[in-house]
């Protein structure tokens, strides 16, 4: 593959950079974005979008929250992209299970946090091509290539690029996937876990407008999704269930699909049609045991995985890659090693309880949806209970959804109006 790089940058066998960041998905382009707006000369390295395997099969979106849409504002993305985004103003979850202990449904509003929506709900692939647009404008190093080796010592790491060029670092933000090659090559295991569970993303139309609403329906063993597009009479759609039931919906065709679809969601959205391309990836579960070592940091999918529940991951993800540039500028301020100990530490220390919390609360939330034991329903139940008949409970859990447990990064902080990033 052809690599892109600026004019005035080294040549292809001196490649030498602060930074090498490995992955082009969403959360490494933001890592290197947010690595560059700090002053670290960064590498991006990863196919183009329009060369990804997958991009002629993403069918996902990203719901993005506020604190990510303030991030990507920092980034100077968000123009871009906001044409294109649906506000969330509302979240609905109904309980369709056949439990004796139904819980009661419950919708959380954004205006009783003062707040015009959650957050925006974007297509992935148009998240992508935007930031990727954005890395060429700025950085000095997009290279439309992948890591194939990865050497790491006390001084610096050295990559061997698919394209047969080297590249040296002080620091690696491996941001390339569950299968990480960066992950590997620092020494780093994970804990991985699957559900009895698979997953498939579309979008429909329907003849009542979604009003911002995004709703989660619960049933055993799974759930149906729809969030709003800027399309107020089209939504994207995630539908977890059993694999057999994954298996026989991939199977059909799209008319079928939206039959299925319809007896699922009744008439809450109308008449259900013209339902868009499948797309099934499985359910399940990933965590490092460590998020940083042997000069290596870990963002996004390289670090965790979570379930496709409460919109928490891609946004998990932007908290790295924020997090991860003020401990890199932390250390070139005070004229440290980017890559060094006191860095990688650093990083940790930022990250781990947002990791830990989120991936121990999503994976309570999906396990309670699938169990059938009478106390685990009579809990989830009084709980969602009490989230209708005590609001400022229900604020105190819509904050707790919105923000990591910890201080947000500094370039996911609202600035004051006016204030240029």
């Amino acid at each position: 593959m052809a690599s892109t790089q600026a004019t005035n940058g080294p040549k292809p066998e001196e490649i030498r950079s602060d930074v090498a960041v490995v992955g082009a998905g969403p959360a490494g382009i933001a890592a290197a974005l947010a690595l560059a707006h700090v002053g670290a000369r960064t590498a991006l390295i990863g196919p183009a979008p329009s060369q990804s395997d997958d991009a002629h099969r993403e069918t996902r979106t990203a719901a993005l929250l506020a604190s990510s849409v303030d991030f990507l504002k920092r980034l100077e993305v968000w123009d871009a992209l906001a044409p294109h985004a649906a506000p969330l103003k509302a979240i609905r979850i109904i309980d369709a299970s056949r439990s004796l202990l139904r819980s009661p449904d419950v919708t959380f509003e954004a205006a009783e946090l003062g707040l015009e929506a959650f957050g925006y709900n974007v297509a992935n692939t148009v998240l992508l091509d935007a930031l990727y647009a954005r890395a060429r404008e700025i950085l000095p190093l997009v290279l439309d290539t992948s890591a194939k080796e990865i050497a790491l010592d006390a001084h610096e790491a050295r990559l061997k690029l698919g394209d047969g060029q080297r590249l040296t670092a002080r620091l690696v933000a491996g941001a390339d996937g569950r299968k990480s090659v960066c992950r590997e090559a620092a020494g780093i295991e994970t804990s991985e876990w699957r559900y009895d569970q698979g997953a498939i993303a579309t979008s429909f139309r329907h003849t009542r407008h979604h009003d911002g609403v995004s709703t989660e329906l619960h049933k055993e063993s799974g759930s149906v999704t729809t969030v709003p597009t800027t399309d107020k009479l089209a939504s994207s759609l995630i539908w977890v269930g059993p694999p057999a039931e994954i298996a026989d919906l991939m199977a059909g065709h799209a008319a079928g699909f939206a039959v299925r679809l319809q007896e699922r969601l009744g008439e809450s959205l109308g008449t259900i049609s013209d339902v868009g391309p499948r797309a099934e990836f499985p359910v399940a579960g990933l965590t490092a045991k460590r998020l940083a070592h042997n000069r290596t940091a870990l963002v996004g999918e390289a670090a965790h995985i979570l379930p496709p529940i409460g919109a928490q991951g891609l946004n998990l993800g932007l908290r790295d890659a924020a997090a991860l540039a003020d401990c890199v500028a932390g250390a070139l301020r005070r004229g440290h090693d980017p890559g060094g100990m006191a860095a990688l530490s650093a990083y940790v220390r930022a990250r781990q309880l947002d990791v830990l919390s989120r991936t121990i609360g999503v994976d309570l939330l999906n396990r309670s949806l699938l169990t059938s034991l009478i106390p685990v329903q009579a809990a989830r139940g009084l709980f969602l209970h009490g989230l209708n008949a005590l609001p400022p409970l229900r604020r105190m859990i819509m904050r707790a959804g919105l923000a990591p447990p910890a201080e947000l990064p500094s370039l996911m902080r609202p600035q004051p109006a006016g204030l240029r990033a």
